[in-house]
Parts: C-alpha cells; structure tokens; sequence
C-alpha cells in the first residue's frame, strides 16, 4: 500500500482538503493533487512518495510528462505505458485537471476569449476567475495568459488594473490556459498513435504572451516554472523565442527573468519621462525610467536579435506628440529594441481617449525614421471586451449587475 501524502510539502498545486471545501466526514483525506504545472523534480518528489523504485523514476516522469504535455491526456487511464496497478495509484491521489472554462467568446475578428474559474479561497464560495485570449493572425497564433487573479498595480489606462488583486496563479493554472486553448483550437494529436502533437509550422498557437491579467514578475517563481515547462523540448514544445514575458517595470527581477527564464521581453512603458509615467504607470515613482532602461540594457541575452519590446499605449493629448515621440527615440538610444505602439482601448468610466489615427502615424513615421521597428498594433476582440487592457472587465460588469438584480427582487419580494 502507498504510503500516506503529506499535502503541506512543497507543493505549488496542493488544493484545500476536501473537508474543508464539503464539510464531509473526512475531512482527513487530502484532494488530490493536481500534477499539471508540477515540475520533472516535483513530479518525481511525488512518485517517490508512492513508493516507486528509484531505477523507475526517471522513465515513469518522461511517460508522465510526454502524456499531460505532448498528448494533452486529461487522465492517467489513456498513459498505457504505465501499468494498470500503477494508474490506478495515480487516480487515486491525483488529477489533470485544466481550468473550468466558464464561458468561450468568439469575436468577430476571429480573436477567442476563455473565462475560466479556479479552485475557490473559502468553502461554499465559487472560485475567482481569470481571462485569457486567442489571437489568430497571418502565419501565427498568440496566446495571452494571466499571472494573478486581478492586479496590485494601478495603471490608470488600463481596466485590469481597477480589479483588486485576489492571488497569484499557481504554474498549473498558468500552463493550464494553454492546455484549455489547446482543447478549444483540437491542438492535440487526433488519436494515441501520435506521438507528438503539431509541429510549429502548423500549429495554431504559436506564440505567448504573459500580458494577461497581473504583472508576472511579482508572481516570479510561479511564472517561471510554469514558462520552463511550456518551454520544454520534450512537451509542449514552444520556443523561448516565441514566449514574450511583459512587466511594468519591477526593476529588481528583470535580471532574475534573464537568468532563469530566458524568454523574450517587453516593457510596458507608455511615457517618454518619468512625470507623465508616473500619471500612467504610478509604479514608475518606486522605479523610475532611469533605472528601468538600465536593468534593460543588462538583460542577459540582449542583442539585435533578441530585442527588448517597449508597449507605448497611444492617449490622446496625453504622450502622443512629434515632441514625445522624439523624447522616445532619444530616450531608448543604443537598446535593441522594438516599439509596439498600441491604440488605446476605451472602456466605461475611463478617463483616456485614443489618439487619432493621423497623430498615430505621425508619432510612428518619427520612430520609424529613427531606425526602430514601430508597429502600430490592430486592436483585436474589441466586441468581447478581449482588447489590450479589458480583461475580466466584462465579466465583472456582468457580476455587478446580476447582484443588483438579485436585491432589486429580494426588496420586492
């Protein structure tokens, strides 16, 4: 018999225990354990808790992984490579389980967004949500995940940023997104005598993007295991030149998301000087540019071909003149660098407007003929609340005006 689980050690995915979500009777017997986001250390750590040979760990965590990554298994009965005696072990303890997919909205523009719902914070309580969105383009998809339920900082252009923070995602349920996009999209190899699932060339999400909801470097350890096994050669197969990790600026692990990452960069900058930065990006105040480009110019791996992305959200009367674009270009001097200019997505209550379009290419034309790659993003999933900067603020929307609704029917009642 397995010997009994000790659901406190270390563990990133370890849920509550069931008798704390039910009230049942046993309220001794752990939930189990979800393996998706555990890393090849962590998932060997677990299978020796079960009392597995030493000689057998590393071959049972390569079966393991090839069928959650490579196959997109939903449970240890399809792993045949394993013995029954041992799945049925597995079954018991744990699960591979994605996030609940609550709600799938598809835009007109072809753009997908997933509402999903997590493990719930309190008994009886439901699960708080995150959003993730599908971006189909010309010869590629994008993938954009969140990293926090909500978001500690406070941009004052983006909607995510009035939701307050709930919690970190944990790496399941940041690999998770993309296990969920990859049932949606049929990513996964039609039948188990496939023994990989699209190749790069074909498949349909070809890129990711951490600029869902959150800032990913305050949730670092969490996101970084959860890139290194999306990363992985031998899983799901996404080069770390196709992972972009987006931060608002968190100076101190810039470094750290070189070394430990190594994915791509984007800085979401938004202002030529730190007095309309600070407006935009309060953040800026704790680090401000000058610190921010200089953590940039040392990012391990910098050069021509790995260029630093800087977002430039384009607000109407506010960091859109020929003045601020030269400040831009001046300020970004000697970084390989592109500049992703972004048309400001309005939501209510917003205090922004867009700039307009001409003002847009005349802000472009200047960075262009600086030698810097400037291209002006199409906003994309607009009817669904999926555009840059609107995530969950439909959902949140539609929340508050379901409760009035309920007290509007309690009074009259």
């Amino acid at each position: 018999m397995a010997p009994q689980l000790d659901i406190a050690r270390s563990n990133p995915n370890a849920p509550a225990l069931d008798g704390q979500e039910t009230g049942g009777a046993d309220a001794a017997r752990p939930r189990r354990i979800n393996v998706v986001g555990l890393t090849r250390a962590q998932l060997a750590d677990e299978l020796k808790a079960l009392g597995l040979p030493e000689k057998q760990i590393r071959m049972r965590v390569n079966q393991l992984w090839n069928g959650i990554y490579n196959r997109g298994l939903k449970s240890f009965e399809g792993i045949t490579s394993l013995s029954k005696e041992l799945r049925a072990q597995l079954n018991e303890r744990y699960e591979i389980a994605r996030p609940e997919v609550v709600e799938e909205l598809v835009s007109v523009d072809g753009t997908r967004k997933w509402l999903m719902r997590l493990a719930p914070e309190k008994p009886g309580m439901p699960g708080p949500e995150i959003e993730t969105v599908y971006i189909p383009e010309e010869g590629r998809g994008t993938l954009c995940i969140s990293s926090q339920v909500g978001c500690t900082l406070t941009c004052t252009f983006c909607h995510t940023g009035t939701q307050k923070l709930v919690r970190n995602l944990t790496p399941g349920e940041i690999v998770g997104q993309l296990l969920v996009a990859r049932d949606s999209l049929n990513e996964w190899p039609e039948s188990a005598d496939q023994p990989r699932i699209r190749n790069s060339d074909d498949r349909m999400v070809t890129n990711i993007v951490m600029m869902g909801m959150g800032e990913p470097l305050y949730n670092f350890e969490n996101v970084r295991d959860a890139l290194n096994i999306v990363s992985d050669g031998e899983g799901l197969q996404l080069s770390k030149r196709r992972i972009t990790l987006s931060t608002s600026g968190v100076v101190p692990e810039i470094p750290r998301a070189g070394e430990e990452i190594g994915c791509m960069l984007a800085i979401s900058l938004h202002a030529p000087n730190d007095e309309v930065r600070n407006q935009l990006v309060p953040l800026n105040k704790k680090y401000p540019i000058e610190e921010l480009l200089d953590a940039c110019r040392q990012y391990p791996g910098l050069r021509n071909a790995q260029r630093i992305t800087f977002e430039y959200v384009m607000l109407k009367d506010v960091n859109d003149s020929v003045e601020d674009a030269k400040a831009l270009v001046r300020l970004l001097k000697g970084i390989p660098a592109k500049i992703n200019l972004i048309p400001f997505n309005p939501w209510p209550g917003s205090p922004y407007e867009c700039s307009d379009w001409a003002q847009i290419e005349k802000f472009a034309d200047v960075v262009n003929r600086a030698g810097y790659a400037s291209p002006v993003r199409t906003p994309r999933g607009r009817d669904i609340m999926a555009a840059c900067g609107q995530l969950k603020s439909e959902t949140v929307k539609k929340r508050a005006s379901e409760k009035l609704k309920e007290r509007k029917e309690a009074a009259e009642a």
